[in-house]
């Protein structure tokens, strides 16, 4: 039994933690309950910028996990925060759906194409020959580019969809530039959401479902990691790593 008696706040991923194809994992609504009930301070991460806090609440409840948009911290609010310290007021180009366009308006961001500061990739289900070309002109032009998450493909019901990674690859196959990634794995992120709820990494754990981006990401900012299995991360992809998380849980049912 591991001792978890030091951890005085968590931050967990969202999907294949808590949420799977729709629904609450058994023992997700339990465990953000008896958080809740203690007082205990925990926000909800993911790499998904399509939705505001708002959006994945609604559609959390609609799957039977109840969690307040207050809980929610998305790579797009990551991003947001990112910028607004690097450059308060600042102007971006932005390729993205509502919850990052939000998020940049609510730091007091300019969305222009006009000379803006950065260029800034998110996911989106809109994308078109025109965002792209003037993305990359824009990159040539000097905007510094930036991109919320780096996962390359997403789910859906029919299959695997391109997603931010796939295309900040072509981004970067057209104008020489890498993308500085601010959501997962960048540890940034974790340290983000600890300001957020004024958590310390030397309290604080980390529940994910991935090693190459979960639990990497938690290691480096210094955190007590959980990696479950009711995600993606079975035996054989956790022994593909030189690192490991401080526990493996079959589900976070077992944290109850």
């Amino acid at each position: 039994m591991v001792d978890r008696s030091h951890i005085l706040s968590w931050l967990t991923d969202m999907d294949g933690v808590l949420w799977h194809e729709g629904k609450a994992i058994p023992g997700a609504q339990e465990l953000i309950n008896h958080w809740r009930e203690q007082g205990t301070p925990h926000l909800v991460l993911t790499n998904n910028s399509i939705y505001t806090p708002r959006d994945l609440s609604a559609r959390l409840k609609a799957g039977g996990l109840n969690v307040e948009e207050g809980l929610i911290y998305t790579s797009a609010m990551a991003t947001a925060d990112f910028l607004n310290n690097q450059q308060p007021k600042g102007k971006a180009y932005v390729i993205g759906e509502a919850g990052l366009t939000q998020a940049m308006y609510e730091i007091g961001y300019v969305i222009t194409e006009v000379r803006p500061d950065f260029v800034v990739l998110g996911e989106t289900r809109n994308l078109s020959f025109d965002n792209l070309t003037k993305a990359i002109r824009l990159i040539d032009k000097g905007a510094r580019f930036i991109a919320t998450n780096p996962d390359p493909t997403g789910p859906s019901e029919e299959g695997p969809l391109p997603a931010t990674g796939s295309v900040a690859a072509l981004i970067t196959k057209a104008t020489g530039k890498n993308p500085y990634i601010v959501g997962k794995p960048n540890p940034m992120m974790f340290r983000s959401a600890m300001r957020k709820i004024d958590a310390h990494s030397e309290t604080t754990a980390m529940i994910g479902d991935r090693m190459d981006t979960d639990v990497v990401a938690g290691i480096e900012a210094g955190l007590h990691t959980i990696l479950v299995r009711t995600g993606i991360s079975d035996d054989a992809e956790i022994a593909k790593y030189p690192f490991r998380p401080t526990e493996i849980l079959d589900s976070v049912a077992d944290l109850l």
